[in-house]
Parts: structure tokens; C-alpha cells; sequence
């Protein structure tokens, strides 16, 4: 599931709308996956490939060379359904996801120039598809006068849109709400000037 290009120019302008408003800057990423963890499913596959020659030879008589080969087709049935990435992410606990999707979600802010806006005024609306994780993440500047639990508003009208698979009206809505406490906090001035560009990132 992504976004098309309609959808870019949408969002694009929703943020450049947000930010007529506001010396502060909005930025959005889509990540349509966080946790990109292989090591675990090609380690239960082949814990089960090795096992498999045991089972077998203690419960039946098969020839060596029959065991080998199905020792392999097992491993690589295994590593193949396992590694699909539906399954290879429910594999991962619920918390273990949400801790890498929120290292992602910091990843970006640096990346994408969040940081390094002049008076600290920038912030990162974040989604991770695959882990179902939304945040949004103020710079130094606004995180001193608008308090995080603030932003709620934003991540439920975000996450409502997305729940009935209308991503690009999630991100537009949860723009509009940024833009509404940014302008009631940080106003735009004659000295207010864009650092980031307007558009949504997907990773």
C-alpha cells in the first residue's frame, strides 16, 4: 500500500497551505516498513532443517541421501514463507517493532533536515505501515511551549484516516491540525522563511 502521485501533490499542498500560516515547518514520511529483520527467520529454518534429520531418522528408515534432500527443501520452504513480510514481522514482538519503527521515526528527523531548521521550529509527521506506528516528533523549539500530548489530535485524526486504507487524506488531515496549533504558537512573520521542502517522503 503507498501513495500515488495525485496523492503526492495533495499532500504537497496541504503542508505548503499549513505553513502560510506558520514560521514553523512540517515534514512527512511514509515508511512502508520499519523492521527489516531476516536474521530470525532464516534462524528458525534452519534450527528446523536441522532437526528435521533426527525425527527422521529415529521414526523411519529413509536412505541418507533422501534425508539431506529433504533437509534442504525444508530450510528453503522455511526461509521462503517465514521471510515473506507479513509473517517475518509478526514474528518480531509487538514492542521490538515499535522500538525500531520510533529509531526510524528519528532517523528521519535528522535526515530529512527536521534538526537543523535555524529557530528549531520544525517537526516530523511519521508513519510506519507494517508496524502500525504514527508519531509526531517536535524540534527543540516547539517541544519548549507545546507540550507532546498536544500532537494527540493530530496522530488520531492521522491514524483514523489511515484505518480505512485512505492514507493521503490521513497525512492531509494530521497536517492540517499541525498547522493549526503552529500558527497558534509560532505565527508567521515578514522574516519567516522555508528551509524544507514541501512534499511527503516514502521510505
Amino acid at each position: 500500500m503507498s501513495i500515488s502521485a495525485q496523492d503526492h501533490g495533495r499532500i504537497s499542498a496541504a503542508i505548503h497551505a499549513a505553513e502560510a500560516r506558520t514560521s514553523g515547518e512540517i515534514v512527512c514520511v511514509l515508511a512502508l516498513a520499519s523492521c527489516d529483520a531476516t536474521a530470525l527467520p532464516i534462524l528458525i529454518a534452519a534450527l528446523a532443517a536441522l532437526a528435521l534429520p533426527w525425527l527422521l531418522v529415529a521414526f523411519t528408515a529413509m536412505p541418507v541421501n533422501v534425508i539431506l534432500l529433504l533437509q534442504l527443501l525444508v530450510f528453503f520452504a522455511l526461509a521462503l514463507l517465514l521471510c515473506l513480510p507479513r509473517v517475518r514481522i509478526a514474528l518480531v514482538p509487538r514492542a521490538a517493532r515499535r522500538a525500531v519503527a520510533h529509531r526510524v521515526a528519528m532517523e528521519q528527523f535528522m535526515i530529512r533536515g527536521v534538526g537543523h531548521k535555524k529557530d528549531r521550529t520544525g517537526i516530523l509527521i511519521f508513519v510506519s505501515l507494517a508496524e502500525h506506528y504514527a508519531r509526531i516528533i517536535a524540534d527543540q523549539g516547539i517541544a519548549t511551549r507545546v507540550p507532546q500530548s498536544q500532537w494527540q489530535g493530530a496522530v488520531d485524526a492521522l491514524t483514523a484516516e489511515m484505518s480505512g486504507g485512505h492514507i493521503a487524506d490521513g497525512f492531509i488531515a494530521a497536517v492540517d491540525r499541525c498547522g493549526k496549533v503552529l500558527e497558534q504558537h509560532f505565527p508567521r512573520s515578514e522574516s519567516s522563511r522555508d528551509e524544507l521542502p514541501d512534499r511527503i517522503y516514502v521510505i
